[in-house]
């Protein structure tokens, strides 16, 4: 683990120092290399620690596999986006160190086994993702950054002051170890008061990551203003950070007479970010920010299964996992897009399927897994994800996001189809650039990788989400 992190943030200084476009990309193919290493390192000594607060858990290696994958194609299309927008030296060498130690930080965060140390590497991600929100050093540009930089500051200050009133629940407790594994051994001595006001604290900030209610404006305009292939991670694996950091707490919260507590304060979280998803959707004429609601409505989903509890947990992780390719391989496809309209604009957009043919059936795969209709590997998830909150008896809750969840189908829906089929008016069919089927490719095997790992998950796989949710009560 030491020495990864040590080649990586080389790389990241290597690739920032460095103007030549051919060392760039070796750069770039060596991280990937370091990256899928470490990985399979990972693999190879499951639920060993390395360094004290690194652990290869089950949690931790799923997202690491997960963000490993997604790592190739945001790689590829980074060097496609690049050399579409004819950048300069000195903006590309930015976005890629900036790439590189983005997806460094979110590696670091999943395995982390230290509540302090997963705060370190948040406000990591926070520090690499705003050089890629001002990729384009615009006006717009400018303002989502320091959007994103004040909600992310306020957010990882919340995390701090909720890490200090844990330790100070953790006096009685004989111990100052604010690692995982010790807080859940001392879940019983636990002060209750100043427990509750910590997970207040540590769950609001963590929202902003996850793109959930109170801090969830951050992701929007940070996925509108951000590059494709940026967007793509902050869409994906960075909205997982923000899960880890929550879910890893709640274990131990869990395992406390504040477990009802908990799941009330999340359900209500969750219940209003599903609504709040559902106003956007039904207006939302950006399609970028059309796939950035969506991702809310997903984190309000997976929020919900935990706070249901039973199949809801392992329900919750698998979704997190296919919702991650399914919503990259979206925003991967958003650059050939712009590509032919030049806009983002739904208004402006239409007939896709006519001027680039492939990048249309990714789109309309991307719909239909996004929306959790079969043969979707979501529809497995969401529809567990019922099941644990019906055995709960949310009765009422399950109806009002069934009607919710109907309305963002229909919408999204609207969108979807105006995009890929009706002439956009005035559109200058002269000058549509030509885009190569192969830029597809990959998305094509993200959602084919959704599809199977929701429909034929294999053995192992499914192993590691259910020692994920071990800890759990039932």
């Amino acid at each position: 683990m030491l020495l990864y992190l040590i080649l990586a943030f080389t790389i990241v200084i290597a690739l920032f120092i460095n103007r030549n476009k051919a060392i760039n990309i070796s750069l770039l193919g060596l991280f990937v290399v370091l990256q899928w290493g470490i990985t399979i390192y990972a693999c190879f000594h499951f639920r060993s620690t390395e360094l004290e607060y690194f652990t290869f858990d089950a949690l931790g290696i799923l997202l690491l596999l997960t963000l490993s994958i997604i790592t190739i194609p945001a790689v590829i299309h980074g060097l496609i986006y690049i050399k579409d927008n004819k950048d300069t030296a000195q903006s590309r060498a930015i976005f890629f160190a900036a790439i590189v130690g983005l997806i460094t930080a979110i590696g670091a965060a999943y395995l982390s086994n230290h509540i302090a140390v997963t705060w370190i590497f948040t406000e990591l991600t926070t520090l690499c993702a705003s050089a890629l929100i001002y990729h384009h050093r615009n006006k717009l540009a400018l303002e989502g950054t320091w959007k994103y930089i004040f909600i992310c500051a306020i957010s990882i200050t919340f995390i701090f002051i909720g890490i200090l009133f844990l330790s100070l629940s953790l006096i009685h407790a004989g111990s100052s170890d604010l690692s995982f594994k010790n807080l859940l051994a001392n879940s019983d001595k636990l002060n209750p008061f100043w427990l509750r006001l910590s997970f207040l604290f540590i769950f609001t900030g963590f929202t902003a990551k996850l793109g959930l209610v109170p801090m969830y404006t951050a992701g929007i305009d940070a996925k509108d203003k951000a590059p494709g292939p940026a967007a793509a991670l902050l869409s994906s694996v960075l909205m997982n950070v923000g899960f880890v950091g929550i879910f890893r707490f709640y274990i131990v919260v869990a395992n406390t007479p504040l477990h009802h507590w908990a799941n009330l304060v999340i359900s209500i979280a969750a219940f209003l970010s599903i609504f709040v998803a559902t106003v956007y959707m039904v207006k939302v004429k950006n399609i970028k920010r059309m796939f950035a609601y969506s991702s809310i409505e997903h984190t309000g989903l997976v929020m919900l299964g935990i706070a249901a509890g039973g199949i809801g947990y392992y329900a919750a992780i698998l979704h997190i996992i296919l919702h991650a390719f399914v919503k990259s391989s979206l925003f991967f496809q958003y650059n050939q897009l712009y590509k032919v309209f030049q806009t983002k604009s739904i208004y402006q957009i239409g007939n896709y399927f006519k001027y680039n043919t492939t990048g249309a059936i990714v789109i309309l795969l991307g719909f239909i897994s996004a929306v959790a209709m079969p043969p979707s590997g979501l529809f497995v998830s969401e529809f567990l994800i019922f099941k644990s909150m019906f055995q709960s008896g949310q009765i009422l809750v399950l109806v009002s996001v069934l009607i919710l969840l109907t309305m963002i189908i229909w919408a999204f829906g609207k969108n979807i189809f105006k995009i890929l089929f009706i002439p956009a008016i005035g559109f200058d069919e002269k000058h549509v650039a030509v885009i190569s089927p192969w830029e597809s490719v990959t998305q094509f095997i993200l959602l084919a990788a959704a599809v199977y790992l929701g429909l034929n998950p294999p053995h192992e796989f499914v192993q590691l989400i259910k020692e994920s949710v071990m800890q759990l009560p039932i």
